[in-house]
């Protein structure tokens, strides 16, 4: 069975559990206690020596990095529904997950990250804040007249920007100007299998 190292409040562990439960997979959730250190322990380093979380086991397999295991669950598992296999469609899904770790990271995930474990995080929240409304902007100006991220369905791209665009209000960022981002976050949360996280 599949284990997913991670922490509850990690939006980037939920993201691999939620994609794993829309595809239906079953695995075993292993709690990284991040409070205490543990993913800067040595056995975690030995798995990821980026000491980040989450790490993703299947049999000899081992990732880390929640949009690389992405990649690597809908390939094994989800054939090419949620991950395109021609150029064009991949690379159309690949440019979310960087947007997922770039400009999203940048806005919604460091503006939660701020409030939630305050100044010591070195979080510019000015900055982080900007970030967020220009992405927010972005993406509801992009979901006007489409239901999904890319083609007309989920795929990836959609899970990987999901987490921290709905975890938003954590950061003290609002939502209600982007009607378009809200009504795509409902339509996720209404996919089968759907599990969320606190929050969500």
């Amino acid at each position: 069975m599949i284990k997913i190292y991670g922490h509850e409040v990690s939006g980037n562990a939920y993201k691999v559990q939620l994609l794993a439960s829309l595809l239906g997979v079953e695995y075993e959730w292993v709690r990284v206690d991040l409070m205490k250190g543990e993913h800067k322990s040595p056995k975690y380093l030995a798995r990821n020596p980026f000491g980040q979380i989450p790490i993703l086991e299947d049999g000899d397999v081992t990732l880390a990095d929640a949009q690389a295991i992405l990649v690597y669950l809908a390939r094994t598992y989800g054939g090419d529904e949620w991950l395109p296999t021609d150029a064009v469609g991949l690379a159309q899904v690949v440019r979310w997950l960087s947007i997922a770790a770039g400009e999203v990271r940048q806005g919604v995930e460091n503006a939660r990250l701020f409030h939630l474990f305050g100044e010591g995080t070195k979080i510019n929240i000015e900055r982080a804040t900007l970030k967020s409304q220009f992405i927010l902007n972005q993406l509801n100006q992009h979901l006007r007249d489409r239901l999904w991220l890319e083609f007309e369905r989920p795929t990836i791209a959609d899970v990987a920007v999901f987490p921290y665009v709905a975890l938003a209000k954590d950061g003290k960022i609002e939502l209600d100007n982007y009607p378009h981002v809200l009504s795509w976050i409902e339509r996720v949360k209404q996919l089968p299998n759907f599990v969320g996280m606190k929050g969500i």
